[in-house]
């Protein structure tokens, strides 16, 4: 069986559920993009990428909140708000599906949000400069 391309119209969709998940879209709106009735969008995108249209667009949520637990100190009500959620108990029913773990109990298995601090690089050149100087250019000549 030879791979067929999803059409563009389907991927206008994806791309809306990849760029967008945190805001407050649905299936009816990636039908829009790709302008399709609900019932045909859902059959197509299954058909083209494997998983209903709901699905992918929690799994976009899903891997988003992952992140954020892992790299933030943000509380989960906060997290569950900013993949685009609604309810922190279905947040959490989903996350422990995808996941395996709450999402309280995945933080805790990962490394504090601070270890992922990270110094801009100018910083570090500043102060990693050596503070004596030690070229002769910098020492005024002496008057003899």
């Amino acid at each position: 069986m030879a791979f067929v391309p999803p059409a563009r119209h389907l991927l206008r969709a994806k791309d809306l559920a990849d760029h967008r998940f945190a805001e407050q879209i649905d299936v009816d709106d990636m039908a829009r993009a790709a302008g399709l009735s609900r019932a045909y969008f859902s059959r197509e995108f299954k058909q083209a990428f494997g998983v209903p249209p709901h699905a992918y667009l929690l799994t976009r949520r899903m891997e988003r909140a992952a992140t954020l637990l892992r790299t933030t100190d943000h509380t989960v009500v906060a997290i569950c708000l900013e993949v685009g959620l609604q309810s922190v108990g279905s947040f959490t029913t989903s996350f422990k599906r995808t996941y395996g773990k709450s999402p309280a109990e995945y933080r805790a298995a990962h490394p504090p949000a601070a270890a992922y601090a990270v110094v801009p690089g100018c910083m570090v050149r500043v102060y990693g400069r050596p503070q004596h100087r030690t070229f002769r250019e910098d020492n005024p000549p002496s008057a003899s």
